[in-house]
């Protein structure tokens, strides 16, 4: 298990196999899977100062971070 907080398992813990099944079998699920990680770990880096952002900047991430767990939800339960 990832020391990054909000990963999508954690998240979404009941539609572990499904992420798994849309990630192999759907090309959009896997891009947006693949953004929100990337989103979420830039996110814990900032977070951490590991590489400090401004505000605005974080306010941001962690909007697209929400769009795209919205999105993914969607997805999940569709």
């Amino acid at each position: 298990m990832s020391n990054t907080p909000h990963e999508l398992t954690e998240e979404f813990p009941e539609h572990l196999a499904k992420m798994q099944e849309l990630k192999q079998g759907n090309a959009h699920f896997a891009k947006l899977s693949d953004a929100y990680h990337e989103v979420n770990r830039a996110i814990h880096r900032a977070e951490t100062d590991i590489e400090p952002t401004g505000d605005l900047h974080m306010e941001e991430m962690r909007k697209e971070r929400l769009k795209l767990k919205d999105e993914i939800y969607g997805m999940l339960t569709d």
